[in-house]
């Protein structure tokens, strides 16, 4: 087995879990949105070493998917919702810094508890990576409950979406490119809906405030 070929793969799969840890240390939406561009590529790179090492061509599409989609498309659009929303930088979140990385490293060794009883099912490298995964998926869980702007709350979905992946193609070796598709246009759309959402809401409030001037005025 090539050693370059595990290298990548647990250097690219410790990327995605360290990425999302630190989407709990940063709070400003810039930092967010270029730690999700890292995971988006980081996973990207393990579908294309998965694909590359067993010659499996509908894997290596999926790589290239992941890379355009969560890599660069997704991460541009939240970074445009950014721009157009000041207000969306995370200042106080339900649980402090300090004691979200304690849950995370607590949730990250609870992840390696549980799953690796499940690599044991089938060893290997890319199994026993598995647990890198399932912490994502808590963490990006955990992010949901503690934060309260919708940015925030949309990255961590992507977090737990982007887990749910790399567990998928550590335990299985991918899945069918349309599955892949379909998923990944789901994730796009929610992001598309979350930009429409934050023009309108700050339009509406732009309007509310000028009617109250006005209101004053007269």
């Amino acid at each position: 087995m090539s050693s370059t070929y595990v290298g990548t793969l647990e250097l690219a799969a410790g990327a995605v879990l360290l990425s999302s840890v630190m989407t709990l240390w940063r709070r400003g939406v810039g930092s967010l949105v270029s730690m999700l561009r890292l995971q988006g590529l980081a996973l990207a790179v393990v579908a294309i070493d998965l694909g590359a090492h067993e010659r499996d061509r509908a894997l290596l599409v999926t790589g290239g998917l992941v890379l355009i989609v969560k890599g660069l498309v997704v991460p541009a659009l939240l970074r445009r919702v950014a721009r157009r929303d000041p207000g969306s930088r995370e200042s106080n979140p339900r649980v402090n810094v300090p004691s979200s990385l304690v849950f995370a490293a607590a949730l990250t060794v609870l992840s390696y508890v549980v799953g690796t009883r499940i690599a044991a099912l089938a060893p290997g490298v890319a199994t026993d990576l598995a647990p890198l995964g399932l912490a994502t998926v808590l963490v990006g869980y955990f992010m949901l409950v503690t934060r309260r702007r919708a940015v925030s709350k949309i990255v961590g979905l992507l977090l737990v979406d982007n887990g749910i992946a790399l567990m998928t193609f550590l335990l299985t070796s991918g899945v069918p490119l349309i599955v892949e598709l379909g998923s990944t246009l789901d994730v796009l759309l929610v992001v598309v809906v979350l930009q429409f959402l934050m023009v309108s809401m700050g339009r509406h409030s732009r309007t509310e405030r000028l009617t109250e001037m006005k209101a004053l005025h007269d």
